[in-house]
Formats: structure tokens, sequence, C-alpha cells
């Protein structure tokens, strides 16, 4: 089992290319945002030899879905993401207007999901947790097997994600980060939406949004 992370757009998304012995692929939060970043990862998935199966989104703010009309034209996958994101999805363009950036018309989502959702990729198996309060459809990706989380901007290492966008709610954010991810195994570890990897130890330890 691998798992890649790439640093795309302006903006510094992490994309994470998670891949199994027989090549089979998982791609969560499509941010590359240029050509140059385009041909990045198809070069990652072409020299590993990896066959990319699923897009997936763990929330639908701009700047984790630029790459996802590149993932449709070059891999033909549209993505999977909760339906509660379907109003981030038709704003973003304005938004990145608003962030002097260009983006095309972004591709519909191919299939909504809930939490407790069990996927399965090859030996790729995750878990759907519901966490909103960064937005209102947040999903994180648990992947019990490797230990790992895959957590979009709802936690990060030292921080929370921001509430102050549309869909956003403070108290509801908290509640998920409590319910859904600190619940999960000290060892898991977190791989945020922007910025290093962590632990679910070290951020019910020292988090000081959460302490």
């Amino acid at each position: 089992m691998k798992i890649k992370k790439m640093v795309f757009s302006p903006i510094e998304v992490n994309t994470y290319i998670l891949s199994d012995d027989e090549g089979n692929s998982v791609i969560i939060d499509c941010g590359c945002y240029d050509e140059q970043e385009f041909d990045n990862l198809k070069a990652y998935i072409s020299d590993n030899n990896l066959r990319p199966l699923k897009l997936l989104n763990t929330h639908l703010h701009l700047d984790h879905i630029f790459g996802n009309h590149f993932m449709l034209k070059e891999y033909g996958l549209s993505t999977l993401a909760a339906r509660e994101e379907e109003p981030n999805l038709t704003s973003a363009p304005l938004h990145a207007e608003m962030f002097g950036l260009n983006m095309p018309e972004p591709p519909g989502v191919g299939g909504f999901i809930s939490g407790g959702k069990l996927l399965t990729f090859g030996d790729i198996k995750l878990e759907s947790l519901f966490v909103p309060g960064h937005t209102a459809g947040s999903i994180a990706y648990y992947w019990k097997e490797e230990k790992c989380v895959f957590s979009g901007d709802t936690l990060f290492a030292g921080g929370i994600g921001r509430t102050d966008l549309p869909g956003g709610d403070h108290g509801t954010l908290l509640n998920s980060i409590t319910d859904k991810l600190l619940s999960l195994p000290g060892d898991t570890v977190v791989y945020p939406g922007h910025g290093p990897a962590t632990t679910i130890a070290a951020e019910r330890k020292s988090n000081p949004f959460l302490t």
C-alpha cells in the first residue's frame, strides 16, 4: 500500500493518491490547478503504473476541486461527494474569481455519498465519516488497515477548519471532530487538506482548539 501527497495550486491543497500492490488507485481532493500540475499528477500515475478507479472529495470548496475537470477528461472519473456539497460546487467559479484565479465550470458530482459507507477499490478499503461543520457535507475517509484518516479541512495539525463560510458551523464542527475523529485509535495518522500530517493522539493532547 502507498500514500502519496502532492501539494497543488496557489492555495496549497493536499492531494492524496492511494494505491495498492496491483496498481489500483484512488485520488482524494484533486487540487491540481494548471497544465504543469496536471502533468505532474499524470506523470506520477504513469510512472507508477497506477490505474485510477475513483475520485473522492472530502468537500467541494474550490481549492479541492480545481483538478476535477482534468480527472474527468483524462481518466473518465467524476467525484464522489456528499449531496450537501452541491452549493459549494455551484459557487466555486465565482469564489475563484474573487481570489483572482481562473477556474472552468467544474463537472457535476458522479455519485453522492453519506457517512458510514465502506468503499472498496482493490485492496483499498475506506470508510466514509460524515463530519459536517467546515462545510455542510464534509466527509473524512478512514483507512482502518493503514491506520490513517483523510480529514479534509475538518482537522489539521494544531488546528481545525474555519466555519465562517456558507454551510459552516463551529459547534457542529467540534461535535464532528469529537464524535468521529478523536474517537479513532490514537495512533491513527491524520492526513489533512492543508499542511503536515499529525496523529489523533497528538491532537487529543495538544490541539489548542480542542483542549
